[in-house]
């Protein structure tokens, strides 16, 4: 973590191909943001230019070629030019090439960060299914980050300024979900997100909602008893922890009722009970945020939007939600680390 004037933002281009270099311009395109920090995109300022064109509500704005975030200027849109000249736009079709760029911005990105020069990661978009047939090897950024970062473990921690959720499981087909689901992965993800809300979001100590998997909580084991046999025991241990986690809850009561506003966080067991009504309820300003990693990543709460792409129709919002929540994360961080220096110092003190 660095003790610079205004924070360094990282932000990768995702695929090519889809909406990611449209909502980065959008979410730029104001200028009094470049007081707040000094962002830093990963990919070409070529493909910069082509989409600006695409956005007719943005005449003037202007970036500049770098070669590494450590010739960052201030009040500046700054690319790093990590891809090849000869890379081209197709907007709304994956392809190889889009693929490729978008793994080439992220690994350039992730160097980046891990030699202290960018201070947050903000990755766009990308397309999964491509990137896999281009041998990337993983789900997602939030696999791809855990690896590199060498994370034990990691949640997916959706985020917006009215719910907070993350899931046991995150993207695997669903026959797969009952057999992934053990005390010690609930275990895991109530531990990392208990520490991330009290470290990167100053909660002082999180209450946490934890959802069932069947329906109707199991119906008392009528309607599977995973409630009974797994998750029941893991939110009786991690009770035993100190963690406060509360539950389990049937998903349709739970956000039908709204019982999501008496918790800091939410557990869902698996993808779709946990980010369908969380998009529901937050899509516009929603961010997906990697807890557990030793960076701070965010990214939208949407995919590549194909068929917007290169219309200028793109919605920024969520780009700029999970830019500016990069920032409050890293001064909650600082201010998290400073605490604890002062505990221990007022310890060796007394």
């Amino acid at each position: 973590m660095s003790n610079r004037e205004r924070p360094i933002v990282g932000i990768t281009q995702g695929d090519s191909n889809g909406i990611g270099y449209e909502i980065i311009i959008k979410a730029l395109s104001d200028p009094r943001i470049l007081d707040m920090f000094t962002p830093v995109v990963y990919g070409s300022t070529k493909l910069f230019g082509f989409y600006k064109k695409t956005v007719p509500e943005i005449e003037q704005l202007e970036c500049y070629a770098i070669n590494s975030a450590s010739e960052a200027k201030p009040r500046r849109i700054n690319i790093v030019n990590c891809l090849p000249e000869s890379i081209f736009a197709e907007p709304g079709r994956a392809s190889a090439e889009s693929a490729k760029a978008a793994v080439t911005a992220l690994e350039c990105a992730v160097r980046e960060i891990k030699e202290g020069l960018i201070d947050t990661l903000i990755t766009a978009p990308i397309d999964k299914k491509a990137m896999s047939g281009e041998g990337f090897g993983f789900p997602g950024h939030t696999e791809y980050l855990q690896n590199a970062f060498g994370a034990k473990d990691t949640t997916m921690l959706m985020t917006s300024s009215r719910i907070k959720l993350g899931v046991v499981t995150g993207h695997i087909p669903l026959k797969d979900v009952p057999s992934a689901i053990t005390v010690e992965k609930i275990l895991s993800k109530l531990r990392i997100i208990r520490q991330s809300l009290k470290e990167d979001f100053g909660v002082v100590e999180p209450r946490i909602a934890v959802l069932s998997l069947n329906p109707h909580s199991g119906d008392g084991g009528l309607l599977g008893t995973e409630e009974q046999d797994i998750i029941i025991p893991a939110i009786r241990q991690a009770s035993q922890e100190g963690i406060l986690a509360f539950g389990p809850f049937s998903p349709d009561g739970y956000f039908g009722l709204s019982h999501y506003e008496d918790f800091d966080a939410t557990l869902a067991m698996y993808h779709d009970p946990g980010l369908a009504p969380f998009k529901t309820i937050a899509f516009d300003d929603g961010v997906n945020y990697t807890a557990g990693l030793p960076i701070v990543r965010t990214s939208p709460d949407h995919g590549t939007a194909a068929e917007l792409a290169g219309r200028g129709m793109a919605d920024s919002r969520s780009m700029r939600a999970a830019i500016f929540a990069s920032l409050d994360i890293l001064a909650h961080r600082q201010a998290w680390k400073e605490l604890q220096e002062n505990k221990i110092a007022s310890s060796t003190s007394s």
